[in-house]
């Protein structure tokens, strides 16, 4: 069967590691633009933080295929993995578009982001030629849509506890 407390500790540390690779590009991005052109510093800091994010989405499934966990738990991180792999992509190059679009940029002039389109491109293009026909350009627009939902859910799901402690108790109510 499933343990569902091992697969929400998966899907928190997902959404840690969305938001992380989020700011970490976004912030990297914006320091190192005091010093160099935007679109250059796209081009060094993007590779490093989709390395990172691919990293850590890696360490997690093998920690739960090496684990004692049971088969169907192991095969549902690995589903999760391939299914949110994507969008935690999108959240280093989603922090890239951000930061261009307050620079006043045109993000596509970065080679990395133009990549990372092309090969995005070459994996859905197939799929979605089978699945909806012509209507690439949609699926695409939705694909960036959902990974930036599932990346901020997932993200408000693992910090909304973290922020409730902060807020401090509810006040008792008088009965």
């Amino acid at each position: 069967m499933f343990n569902i407390a091992h697969l929400k500790h998966r899907l928190g540390q997902y959404g840690a590691v969305w938001v992380t690779a989020f700011l970490l590009t976004g912030f990297a991005i914006v320091i190192s633009c005091l010093f160099k052109d935007l679109i250059a510093m796209t081009d060094k800091v993007l590779p490093v933080t989709l390395g990172l994010a691919v990293l850590a989405l890696g360490v997690g499934v093998v920690a739960t295929l090496i684990s004692r966990e049971t088969v169907g738990t192991k095969l549902a991180v690995v589903l999760g993995a391939v299914l949110l792999g994507l969008p935690l992509l999108w959240a280093p190059v989603s922090a890239a578009v951000v930061v261009a679009f307050f620079f006043d940029r045109s993000i596509e002039y970065s080679e990395v982001y133009a990549t990372f389109q092309i090969r995005i491109s070459d994996i859905l293009y197939p799929l979605t030629q089978a699945v909806f026909g012509t209507t690439f350009q949609a699926v695409w627009t939705l694909f960036q849509g959902v990974a930036t939902v599932v990346g901020f859910f997932s993200a408000l799901s693992a910090l909304w506890p973290r922020i409730r402690r902060l807020l401090g108790p509810e006040p008792a109510t008088e009965a």
